[in-house]
């Protein structure tokens, strides 16, 4: 008997192709998930690609920022920290403009906008930049990079620096600067020989401002060796005397041509500061008005002001001799200084109630011959400054050798046998006529590179614009 088949057989046979099919459906499903996330892996891949292209192109835009500002400097010393910005801004627009790149200068604000700059126009490259003053008043740097439809964007930047460079003033320079005219009667002013016999030809040189007179030199059978520089551009030069010369050349027409330079730039002259030497002062002090002192040795002392005396016989000054304002001293004997005399004026005063006058013959030593007592350390490390006394008229009426330094007072005037060797310059101070007479006045300028004690230091700052690679930052801009 035959069996029959198993009517569940269809049935068997529909759940196996049923099986099959959601096997299909679900490979279909797997392939479409991975097309779908193979095409969004390359849609990331391209992005990716496009904004470190973008990024590239930030930096490629912050480096040639780089190379347009690497020429600029500051070389304007006398520039405040808040002017550094719009200094440094006013010089680089030009090289944008050079370098044919477009900008616009936003002048109230103080912002450049550069650009946009293209690097590769055919992909889509470009970069913009902006300029701004940074929070520590430096120079910040914003460049927008893009690329491919996206965007990248890197700050940096430049801040300012200093350093103050010690130098000497140019007063010191001339063997005689002054602010007034300048008169020379009956005398030669000389550069001194050294031992060597070479002239020091910058000693005799006279530095002239006259700025409200216009007879700024004049010359009355008197001889200046070197040459001569008036500020005034209007100054002229009155000559008389068949002995008058400049630079060694007695023909007025041709020694004014040759030797003098009107409408020169005003020099710095030094600034003294008289209570510099306040510290070394001992415990004397002159304080009897209208005294006679005959035959004195002077250690260190301090003249009262307003006390005004009178000097006599032999005065020996070793140390400092500090006169306090208002005071007129006279010395009227022979005066033995080693050390220096010091006026605690002020260069602004003309009043004439101030006044140092020699009669007689002055001898000077340096300081540093000063004898090896406790009382003159320090002062004997001093040099250069014979006579420091701002505010102080000063004449000489007396021979006076060799003086040990420079003399700078408000007024100076010499006469009669005054005359000498003068280790350093005559620094006048007063927009009144100076007069220089007597006998010949000779200036050694050897030590013309060293500054002499006293003066306040010249000290110049130099501005610096540094990259700071500090300021270095990415900047969630967007697109």
């Amino acid at each position: 008997m035959r069996q029959k088949l198993s009517c569940n057989f269809k049935k068997h046979r529909g759940i196996a192709l049923f099986a099959a099919l959601i096997f299909i459906a679900v490979f279909m499903a797997m392939s479409v998930g991975m097309m779908t996330m193979s095409s969004r892996n390359t849609a990331q891949a391209a992005n990716l690609q496009s904004g470190n292209l973008a990024r590239s192109t930030a930096e490629s835009g912050l480096e040639y920022m780089r190379y347009l500002m690497k020429d600029i400097t500051i070389d304007n010393s006398t520039l405040t920290k808040d002017q550094l910005y719009g200094y440094t801004i006013d010089k680089l627009l030009p090289v944008l403009a050079d370098a044919g790149i477009a900008y616009e200068y936003d002048d109230d604000d103080g912002i450049v906008y550069v650009g946009p700059v293209d690097l590769d126009e055919a992909g889509g490259r470009s970069f913009e930049a902006v300029l701004y003053m940074g929070d520590s008043q430096g120079v910040n740097i914003r460049v927008k990079g893009t690329a491919g439809g996206l965007a990248r964007t890197l700050e940096s930047g430049y801040t300012f620096g200093f350093y103050t460079v010690e130098g000497k003033y140019m007063g010191f320079d001339f063997g005689v600067a002054t602010k007034g005219p300048l008169s020379l009667k009956s005398l030669e002013v000389s550069a001194f020989e050294n031992t060597s016999g070479v002239e020091v030809q910058v000693g005799a040189d006279a530095y002239i401002e006259s700025l409200t007179n216009n007879t700024a030199l004049t010359l009355s059978n008197a001889k200046i060796s070197g040459d001569v520089k008036i500020v005034n551009p209007s100054g002229q030069v009155s000559w008389s005397g068949g002995q008058s010369s400049i630079g060694g050349e007695g023909d007025k027409n041709v020694a004014i041509a040759d030797h003098v330079q009107v409408g020169v730039a005003p020099v710095d002259f030094p600034d003294p500061d008289p209570g510099y030497f306040n510290q070394y002062v001992g415990a004397t002090t002159l304080n009897t008005p209208n005294a006679t002192y005959n035959n004195i040795t002077l250690e260190n002392v301090r003249i009262a002001a307003g006390t005004n005396p009178k000097f006599t016989g032999n005065t020996v000054v070793k140390g400092v001799l500090y006169i306090e304002q208002p005071n007129v001293v006279d010395f009227g004997g022979n005066a033995n200084i080693t050390g220096v005399i010091v006026g605690n004026g002020d260069v602004t005063d003309n009043s004439g109630t101030n006044q140092v006058n020699f009669t007689g013959t002055v001898t000077s030593n340096s300081a540093s011959k000063l004898p090896n007592d406790a009382k003159f350390d320090g002062i004997r490390n001093e040099s250069g400054t014979f006579l420091m006394a701002p505010g102080f008229a000063v004449s000489f009426g007396g021979n006076f050798g060799t003086l040990n330094g420079c003399i700078v007072a408000n007024g100076v005037k010499t006469y009669g046998n005054a005359g000498g060797e003068i280790m350093g310059s005559i620094i006048n101070y007063a927009t009144t006529p100076m007069l220089l007479e007597g006998k010949n006045l000779r200036f050694n300028r050897s030590n013309k590179d060293d500054v002499p004690s006293g003066f306040k230091k010249k000290e110049t700052v130099f501005w610096t614009i540094n990259y700071a690679p500090t300021i270095y930052s990415e900047i969630a801009c967007g697109n």
